[in-house]
């Protein structure tokens, strides 16, 4: 089974779309959406949920009224300013940093795991689907990342699925981290402006660090001709492979109100180059 992540420096570049794109051709997946922080894979693939569970990923602080002296030492160490002058704990503000209970002098506090969100294991139109939803203000997405790939990768053992689709997170944080570790194939899909290829630089170093195998493609390239010139010479100088580059085209648009990805829409210009960069990417994990 080879793993593929999907990434990008930055948000916006197509990369779920592609992704979705990609799960529809290939001929037997197991799909991970990982951007938990912004989970939206689910929009065109419509899964039907067969499993869910609770995440519980932080801590948060609970005063005991009843032990509490008052004596005002975790309202003074809090750096979050968490605790009210009548010693309650905000829950959004709270880090979970243990500070306020590991001083308390009477262990008046207590830790306690909270509710994070929720992770699901579904089916859909192109096989085994795990996604996660992480609530509002809440932290730990790397740990949620890491728990929706550990759950695919054990559906596609057991079944004997040939490739595994992450859709990664944008950026170079926690969550993309978690989403590249021990991956097989990176790629990142990057778009033709000045925030764009700064981003792509940055992320490049990233999949570096980590020794992951990693290729390049430009959507929308035709916004920026200079620019896309200059991603694709960055990646031939350093060896990079680049799959190619798709036009801006509302096709992507037309076929999300659909809830449909672009190849199953479109056998126009846009949705044969998405075949060719696949084909690509086929060529590169079997090699």
């Amino acid at each position: 089974m080879k793993e593929i992540v999907i990434i990008s420096g930055k948000g916006g570049t197509g990369k779920t779309s592609l992704t979705a794109s990609f799960a529809a051709l290939a001929k037997k997946v197991v799909i991970a959406d990982c951007d938990v922080d912004a989970a939206d894979l689910h929009l065109i693939l419509q899964p039907e949920i067969l499993k869910k569970e609770q995440f519980k990923g932080g801590y948060k602080a609970v005063i005991d009224k009843k032990k509490c002296i008052e004596c005002g030492k975790c309202i003074e160490l809090c750096r979050f300013d968490a605790i009210s002058e009548d010693y309650v704990v905000d829950e959004i503000s709270c880090e979970g940093c243990n500070v306020c209970a590991y001083f308390c002098p009477v262990k008046a506090i207590e830790m306690n795991q909270s509710l994070s969100g929720e992770f699901f294991i579904s089916d859909t139109r192109f096989g085994p689907f795990v996604h996660a939803k992480l609530g509002i203000a809440e932290e730990n997405s790397g740990k949620l990342v890491s728990l929706v790939r550990n759950n695919a990768k054990n559906i596609a053992r057991k079944d004997g699925y040939d490739i595994m689709l992450v859709d990664g997170s944008p950026g170079v944080g926690c969550p993309v981290i978690s989403s590249i570790t021990g991956a097989d194939y990176v790629i990142v899909v990057a778009e033709p402006t000045l925030s764009g290829i700064h981003d792509l630089k940055r992320i490049l170093e990233l999949t570096a660090h980590f020794r992951v195998k990693t290729a390049v493609c430009i959507n929308k390239f035709d916004i920026n001709l200079g620019i896309s010139n200059e991603i694709e010479n960055y990646c031939k100088n350093r060896n990079l492979k680049f799959l190619g580059k798709i036009p801006y085209d509302e096709i992507f648009i037309m076929a999300m109100i659909e809830k449909k990805c672009v190849v199953e829409y479109s056998n126009g210009k846009v949705a044969n180059k998405i075949r060719d960069i696949w084909r690509e990417i086929l060529t590169e994990i079997l090699n």
